[in-house]
Formats: C-alpha cells, sequence, structure tokens
C-alpha cells in the first residue's frame, strides 16, 4: 500500500504524518524534527509524488523560508549538483538572488533535481538515493537546518495535500 493510500485512510500512521506536519508548521521552519526525520519522511513522501505535485510542495515549503533561507538553499543545490555532475541548463548561474526574491525558480531547480537524481532533494542533499538513504544515520548537508528544513517542508506540504 503506497504512503497515499495510508494517509488517506487515516490510522496511527496518518496521526504520525499528522503530527509532523504540525511540528513544521509551528515556529520556524528549521525546527521542531531532527535530519533523520526530515529525510524519512522526505524519501516515503517523495517516491509517490508526481514531478507537478513535487514542484508544488517544494514550492509552498520554499514560500514558509526566508529570502536569506531561500538563497542559501539555492546555493547548496546547485553547488552540489555541480559536483554529481548533474544538468542545471538555465539553473546554472551564479544568480542566487532570483531564488531569494522568487520561491517558485526554486521549486523548479528542485523539480529538476529530482527528474535527474531518484530520490530529490533527500538524494542530492542527504546522499543516499530515494526511499531509504543509505546506513546509518544521515550524510551530506543535512546537518545545515536550512537543508533539513527544505526536506521536512516538501513532505509536510505534500502530506498535506495528501490528507485531503
Amino acid at each position: 500500500m503506497s504512503i497515499t493510500d495510508l494517509l488517506k485512510q487515516g490510522g496511527e500512521r496518518r496521526g504520525d504524518y499528522e503530527d509532523f506536519v504540525n511540528r513544521y508548521e509551528q515556529g520556524d521552519v528549521t525546527e521542531g524534527y531532527d535530519e533523520d526525520e526530515a529525510k524519512k519522511r522526505h524519501d516515503e513522501v517523495s517516491s509517490s509524488l508526481s514531478d507537478d505535485d513535487y514542484e508544488l510542495s517544494a514550492q509552498e515549503a520554499f514560500e514558509r523560508m526566508s529570502p536569506d533561507q531561500r538563497r542559501e538553499l539555492g546555493r547548496m543545490m546547485r553547488q552540489e549538483s555541480r559536483q554529481q555532475g548533474m544538468q542545471l541548463d538555465e539553473f546554472d548561474n551564479d544568480d542566487d538572488e532570483r531564488f531569494a526574491r522568487d520561491p517558485g525558480e526554486l521549486a523548479k531547480l528542485t523539480r529538476k533535481v529530482k527528474k535527474q537524481k531518484p530520490g530529490g532533494l533527500g538524494a542530492l542533499l542527504g546522499g543516499g538515493g530515494g526511499g531509504g538513504g543509505g546506513g546509518g544515520g544521515v550524510a551530506g548537508m543535512l546537518g545545515n537546518p536550512v537543508a533539513k528544513a527544505a526536506l521536512a517542508g516538501v513532505a509536510a506540504m505534500a502530506a498535506k495535500r495528501m490528507f485531503k
């Protein structure tokens, strides 16, 4: 059974996700959950999202971030994408200000990453592939609160939509 089905049905699993969404939405987007939970929730939810739903969830999450946080996330994503040999096309320049100004631009970059890298942001920023990560603990950039908030935000916004 998919995570979408589980969240629509209710029960304990849905309650866990409702708690996660509530913690994400309260206060600062970088607090209320740890790196492991952010990656796990992102990986569970993102594998069942279409590209459109993934981008929409990312945009909703990035709207909750400050311009400085979006600028930092865009810089990290571009840097890590280059190191992993990904093609970013129109996003492969050093204009971080467009991400600070427009959460939609950062969400489009996120979609591009997901199309090239199974696991999307989780795989790019947190190491490992989609759906499970790799080994003991979270690797990659998830020690950075902005990276952690990006994963948690995509998961929370997508889960919220799945509840309906």
